[in-house]
């Protein structure tokens, strides 16, 4: 029997253990819960990705300024911002997947991604 080695009973499991770790690995990694909600924050030269759950004050610089958008209690909205007219302020808060505000003067866009079941509901765009 040249060139062959035996499989022993060690060789076997840690082939399955590196198989089990890496499938592991993976879904983790790539796999989200469907439930779960991100908040996609884009400025005029960065972009940031929290979970909705998150308590954060972001600083996003634009060409007029700094835009101040905050995520706290599942929603997010803009806080502040250099724009004249401060629409994006009075846009309210984003706080369900699909939702979004944006400063469009200081290019910033603040948008909802994913989804949850618990608040399916039917608007009246759907109507």
């Amino acid at each position: 029997m040249k060139g062959k080695l035996p499989v022993k009973y060690l060789d076997t499991v840690v082939i399955l253990l590196a198989v089990a770790v890496t499938g592991f690995s993976v879904f983790t990694a790539y796999v989200k819960p469907e439930n779960a909600t991100e908040v996609l924050i884009q400025g005029a030269e960065q972009q940031w990705i929290f979970p909705l759950d998150a308590e954060e004050s972001i600083d996003v610089q634009g060409p007029l300024g700094i835009t101040v958008v905050r995520i706290h209690g599942n929603e997010a909205w803009i806080e502040s911002s250099p724009c004249e007219n401060q629409t994006c302020i009075t846009m309210g808060h984003a706080k369900a997947g699909g939702d979004w505000v944006a400063c469009l003067p200081n290019r910033v866009f603040v948008t909802i991604e994913g989804s949850d079941d618990s608040e399916k509901t039917i608007d009246a765009a759907a109507w």
